[in-house]
């Protein structure tokens, strides 16, 4: 049976993992996509690469909201983890997530462009997040790997973080591509951004939910 303070915990990070990405996430998505739709170059393949680095670069706003919403669930159990420390480290596995997720769809885009080929068809959305969960997999373990490094000094079974992650994001991935699939199938404005919204959200809670887990045990196993 869960204790009242891993309770509280486990809730706090749900909670902060559940918002920071509907804000984090979304804000980036946000941005992300406005200051793409306003570029203006000529060059089809230089359009590419601008638009993976304004992604890329975007995620810094994902990560600040999500690693701070984290370091405020966990301080009064971690004290001796700053703010500082979680929120570098949150920012690099960013980053390193960013680049794997777009990484291939700028290179097919690419190749796209110098052949001067159509699209590819749309697969069938079953492969999508299927695919989804794999990019997830391995996302989970670039996000994680520099938060490891940050936690190890503080927790003694601080290695679980990688799997922690790797699970929790090959059950969250699929869920905001779903999300963001289902809200483009031309519903009014409003309703698509509650959409990706809700997906959001949700994201955020099976992801906290279980990585949340994994850090309540590691905590506790150091009681």
């Amino acid at each position: 049976m869960i204790g009242p303070d891993k309770r509280a915990l486990w809730l706090r990070w749900v909670g902060a993992n559940a918002i920071g990405e509907l804000f984090g996430l979304g804000a980036t998505l946000a941005v992300g996509g406005y200051l793409i739709s306003q570029l203006e170059i000529q060059s089809k393949i230089g359009f590419v690469l601008v638009s993976f680095l304004i992604a890329v670069v975007s995620g810094t706003i994902e990560a600040t909201v999500i690693g701070l919403a984290q370091w405020w669930a966990m301080h009064p159990w971690l004290p001796m983890l700053t703010r500082r420390a979680w929120w570098q480290a949150t920012l690099v596995g960013a980053w390193l997530a960013y680049i794997l997720g777009y990484l291939p769809s700028t290179i097919m885009n690419m190749g796209e462009q110098q052949a001067s080929q159509a699209p590819a068809a749309e697969p069938p959305q079953w492969i999508i997040l299927l695919l989804a969960g794999g990019l997830g997999l391995v996302a989970g373990a670039m996000l994680s790997f520099a938060q490891w490094l940050a936690m190890r000094k503080h927790l003694s079974r601080a290695g679980w973080w990688l799997p922690a992650n790797m699970l929790a994001w090959l059950a969250g991935m699929p869920v905001i591509f779903w999300g963001i699939d289902a809200a483009q199938k031309g519903q009014p404005l409003l309703q698509a951004a509650l959409m990706i919204g809700g997906a959001l959200l949700l994201m955020g809670i099976v992801v906290g939910a279980i990585h949340g887990a994994f850090l309540v045990w590691m905590v506790a196993q150091d009681k």
